[in-house]
């Protein structure tokens, strides 16, 4: 059991979630260690492979059905009724675009990128490329592997898994 003071060598990232809101978490843990210096790779499974197929990872949108944290731009809690209004998601991804640019979040893609080029590795995960009907040429460039469960567990060994 390691103690308060041992110090993280490597982290790695499951991405299951394929909204805007289910995908920055895991970029930006993964940025934020490479940046400290701590081994940082992201596993894509499920509908968080759309973070990573080249045709879907520029569209990516928030879910505002369902979203019970949901909030309308002056904070106040949005109704979940709200959320099925014609042309809701396309204004929530928007007003999000607008504030992370502000805050200069990069999108999706060149989040991705930097995250590689800090020596970030990106893995999509086999059993959800194959329920998926995906094969490795409609996934993004950068991504370094498709691998099974039981390989992100040999390369997570040692280190610290987190689900976003």
């Amino acid at each position: 059991m390691p103690n308060q003071n041992d110090e993280i060598k490597k982290v790695s990232i499951i991405v299951s979630r394929g909204s805007l809101d289910g995908v920055y978490p895991g970029l930006i843990l993964a940025n934020g260690a490479r940046m400290e210096g701590i081994e940082a790779s992201l596993f894509f499974t499920f509908f968080g492979l759309d973070a990573i197929v080249e045709k879907r990872m520029d569209k990516l949108s928030i879910v505002t059905v369902g979203n019970a944290a949901m909030r309308l731009p002056w904070g106040q809690k949005m109704p979940t009724w709200l959320g099925v209004i014609p042309g809701m998601a396309s204004f929530a991804t928007w007003m999000m675009k607008k504030e992370m640019e502000k805050l200069d979040v990069p999108p999706v893609r060149e989040f991705l990128q930097m995250i590689k080029d800090s020596g970030g590795q990106i893995y999509a995960c086999k059993l959800a490329m194959d329920m998926f009907h995906l094969k490795k040429e409609d996934l993004w460039e950068g991504v370094d592997d498709i691998l099974t469960v039981g390989d992100f567990y040999q390369k997570a060994a040692g280190g610290i898994v987190l689900f976003t």
